[in-house]
């Protein structure tokens, strides 16, 4: 039993941390100009891609007799009040908000790698955050390619 809450556990991180993704690229389409609109639809993809993370784990979640976790993560709370405060001082421009979008990326990628350390992890759900970890691994470099070829803009 004590496996299964501690399971629940992890897949609420997941999901938080996903939901804190999702919130987190809603705040970065609000940022963009207008003539950003190749970000855009990027963004709304990778929201698109949290939601459907998301539900997977979910599902599981309820599988296991738990009940999914609708909040963010405290770490990504105080991630998006740190990039309000550095949005004040930069104006919005292309390469801060891929930066941050990035560091929200990083944030994601160490929440999995954590997840996957639990040695109570049923092998089913292991592989399934593999694959959402794999799935984050690659839209992590393509914010970063992004970011990277915006230095300097």
């Amino acid at each position: 039993m004590q496996a299964t809450v501690e399971t629940i556990e992890v897949l609420n991180d997941l999901i938080q941390i996903n939901n804190d993704r999702i919130e987190g690229y809603e705040k970065a389409l609000r940022e963009l100009r207008a003539e950003d609109s190749d970000l855009k639809a990027l963004f709304s993809s990778m929201i698109s891609e949290s939601h459907e993370i998301r539900l997977a784990l979910g599902t599981e979640v309820n599988v296991l007799g738990g009940d999914m976790d609708s909040s963010t993560t405290t770490s990504g709370k105080i991630y998006r009040a740190w990039m309000d405060v550095k949005a004040v001082f930069t104006g919005h421009d292309r390469h801060t908000v891929l930066a941050n979008c990035e560091a929200g990326e990083d944030a994601a990628q160490r929440a999995y790698r954590t997840a996957l350390e639990d040695e109570d992890l049923p092998a089913y759900l292991r592989e399934m955050i593999t694959e959402q970890q794999t799935t984050l691994r690659a839209s992590h470099d393509q914010i970063k390619a992004l970011r990277d070829a915006n230095k300097g803009r």
